[in-house]
């Protein structure tokens, strides 16, 4: 079981945000029989539209943020990737840091003081990449979304963070969902995309979306389950004592359709 702490994350991997986790200090294992694979075979008979899991180390996930960002679109699914508990596994799995256009403090929703980790020079090539709902996106933040999305096995986004992904050009032609408040204003704005009503979340691609705000830990469960199987899923959403289901059904969101 993976622990955590408030203490700040080390000096090696940048400036920590408020609330941070314990710097890395394992090495996650090739195990598996599976060419390609990180895991034991028994993780991954179980896994539906899987993620190819690296070799070694663990799998960097980045949030890019600006003023504004809202707490649970973000916070939700750092704590669900710091808590990723997989049978047979010791130490860290994913390491998550922020990413903004400075290193100067961003006010997140709620008044809550942010320090990123990292700027958009400067950040490591992420794997997967949340998106939250942010009143600062610019467009040095969508050029770095376009940049690292060539690369990423996921770029999520969360509640009214499919506007960014929206901006960015790389969501034409394809499927999204969003906050069920927004979906007029989401269809009026990006006639290019095929919106998703009443999804939990929506997959195409190397591209994910998820409905609002708790949404987005579902989807962050689902990204667990694509790279490390139902099993490991379902004892990180225990961990968390999570009793939502709505990771294992996308469609699980219909009361919001209409």
């Amino acid at each position: 079981m993976n622990r955590r702490t408030l203490l700040p994350r080390s000096a090696a991997f940048g400036h920590g945000p408020v609330i941070s986790s314990l710097p890395t200090e394992t090495v996650l294992a090739a195990t598996s029989t599976d060419p390609g694979s990180g895991a034991p075979e028994h993780q991954l008979k179980d896994r539906s539209n899987p993620l190819t899991l690296p070799q070694c180390g663990v799998i960097p996930v980045a949030f890019p943020i600006s003023q504004g960002v809202v707490i649970i679109d973000f916070c939700g699914p750092w704590e669900v990737f710091n808590s990723a508990d997989l049978p047979g596994h010791q130490g860290k799995v994913f390491e998550t840091y922020t990413v903004a256009e400075t290193l100067e403090p961003i006010t997140a929703s709620g008044g809550m003081k942010i320090i990123p980790n990292y700027t958009f020079e400067t950040a490591p090539p992420p794997k997967v990449v949340v998106i939250p709902a942010q009143g600062g996106a610019n467009e040095a933040m969508l050029a770095w979304i376009r940049s690292v999305t060539r690369a990423t096995d996921v770029t999520m986004a969360v509640c009214v963070g499919a506007f960014v992904l929206a901006d960015t050009g790389l969501l034409a032609g394809r499927s999204a969902t969003t906050f069920h408040n927004a979906y007029a204003r989401f269809e009026a704005r990006y006639p290019d995309i095929h919106l998703k009503r009443g999804a939990r979340f929506v997959e195409d691609g190397n591209l994910a979306s998820a409905g609002g705000l708790s949404s987005g830990i579902d989807l962050a469960i689902r990204v667990i389950e694509r790279y490390y199987g139902r099993e490991a899923a379902e004892k990180t959403a225990y961990l968390l004592e999570y009793q939502g289901k709505g990771w294992q059904d996308s469609n699980s969101n219909e009361i919001y359709a209409k």
